[in-house]
């Protein structure tokens, strides 16, 4: 729709670009989007987008002139290096995700992200988004500016909903990107056809291989990453600020995280074994010996406030009135039927009764 020309601000003193449309056929849609670029980018002021400084009508054609950016593009970069490092990309990757989430925040949505759009200035390394000449506003409709049964954006890099026909938002150049993305790594993009019908098809229903596969030095959450923004279901990628944060951090390297460090435990107190010193300290009781102990289910308890030392003494004193109610019935029970020590019968019961028969074997003299 335009060729872009170097020139002189004469009245700043500084190198611009200057975008200037072509012919004058009488396209009023192309003079339409031409316009809305201008008033899109002006909108825009972030390092990551091509500034804009003047819109206007020169012999009935229309110019734009925005920033000069003195470097290539990712396309010249890749047809000239060809695949490009896994820090490198993922650097590009952070501000490109940056600059649209910029225009996302301005309700603008590119939809013509691809590696000829995407300018690298060669003194800084600074990625520049340009070219907004089919961008959109999401509050705003853009069916006066595309002809009906007509996609307006680039096959290679069309999200899967705009191949359906459906309206563009942020999720679609993110998913533009992830292409782009794939193609720095790979050498390719994630999706080849010789038709555009077919390419679009490819778009909506096949998944793409992943970049390890075809390149084993790219990081795993790298890869996984770029496969979710090229989800099939908008809902299911990241957002691009969510991207640029991922992408300039380092995550994305695999890198093994430090684990926290260990706080060691506070040395418990040992238990005292001795009983301090009172004002009155009760009598030990005697040992209770193991035959008179009872054994019991075990249950668990939290602990008592209550020191051991002190709760000590009840449970002695305890097992030992125990014990002595067991020497009582013994010798209660000794007296009541003993038969050799010369104690009376029990009451209502006659000696008599109780002999032995004659004619029963003797029993042996204790």
């Amino acid at each position: 729709m335009g060729e872009v020309w170097q020139g002189h601000d004469e009245v700043l003193g500084r190198q611009v670009a200057v975008k200037l449309l072509l012919g004058d056929d009488g396209d009023e849609n192309a003079a339409m989007r031409f316009r809305m670029e201008a008033q899109t980018a002006a909108r825009l002021n972030h390092p990551q987008v091509v500034g804009v400084y003047d819109f206007g009508e020169w012999e009935g054609r229309f110019y734009l002139v925005m920033e000069l950016v003195q470097g290539p593009s990712l396309a010249a970069e890749l047809s000239t290096r060809g695949v490009l490092r896994p820090r490198r990309v993922a650097r590009l990757a952070a501000q490109a995700a940056s600059g649209l989430a910029a225009a996302h925040r301005q309700g603008v949505v590119h939809r013509d992200i691809k590696p000829g759009n995407l300018m690298v200035d060669a003194t800084s390394d600074t990625l520049k988004i340009g070219d907004f000449g089919i961008a959109r506003f999401v509050d705003e409709t853009s069916a006066a500016l595309t002809r009906a049964g007509h996609i307006v954006g680039t096959s290679t890099y069309l999200a899967p909903e705009r191949a359906l026909g459906r309206t563009a938002g942020p999720e679609s150049d993110v998913y533009a990107l992830g292409c782009v993305l794939y193609q720095l790594l790979v050498g390719e993009p994630p999706f080849w056809a010789d038709s555009p019908t077919s390419l679009l098809y490819l778009h909506v229903d096949t998944p793409p291989v992943p970049p390890r596969q075809r390149r084993p030095e790219v990081p795993y959450a790298f890869d996984a990453y770029l496969l979710r923004m090229l989800a099939k279901q908008p809902e299911e990628r990241p957002s691009a600020q969510e991207a640029a944060d991922f992408f300039a951090g380092t995550a994305w390297q695999d890198t093994p995280q430090p684990l926290p460090p260990v706080v060691a435990p506070a040395p418990v107190p040992p238990m005292p074994t001795t009983a301090p010193a009172v004002a009155s300290p009760q009598p030990s009781a005697p040992a209770v010996p193991r035959a008179l102990r009872r054994e019991t289910t075990t249950t668990y308890a939290l602990p008592s406030s209550t020191p051991l030392w002190r709760r000590r003494p009840k449970v002695v004193l305890g097992a030992a009135a125990g014990a002595a109610a067991f020497v009582v019935a013994a010798l209660a029970g000794s007296a009541l039927f003993g038969g050799d020590g010369g104690d009376a019968a029990p009451p209502g019961r006659h000696p008599a009764r109780n002999a032995v028969p004659a004619d029963a074997t003797e029993r042996p003299s204790r």
